[in-house]
């Protein structure tokens, strides 16, 4: 039964992993266009990915002004990479043992 519940936490954590990437992804693909930011979408993909990239943004502050290029982004997209394998493969493994 703990087998399952934490495959289950597995499928749960990969998949918001997923879906934060796509909103990155995306939040990074419309600030190029120069949006409205009064737009329904624009709006929430800020307040889908900005607990996620201001703290990065703010760490990250003194090397964006020097480059002149926010790359929190990046940063976050390397983070999320990083958990999708190795906290994500280490669920499945411990679902795996559990279920012997």
């Amino acid at each position: 039964m703990l087998a399952y519940i934490v495959q289950g936490l597995a499928i749960a954590v990969a998949a918001g992993l997923h879906l934060l990437y796509w909103l990155i992804l995306l939040r990074c693909i419309v600030s190029w266009v120069n949006p409205d930011p009064l737009s329904p979408v624009v709006y929430f993909l800020r307040r889908a990915t900005d607990p996620f990239l201001e703290p990065v943004s703010r760490i990250l502050m003194p090397l964006t002004l020097r480059l002149r290029v926010d790359i929190s982004s990046l940063l976050v997209f390397f983070v999320i990479i990083f958990l999708q394998g190795s906290l994500v493969n280490l669920l499945f493994e411990l679902a795996d043992r559990l279920k012997q």
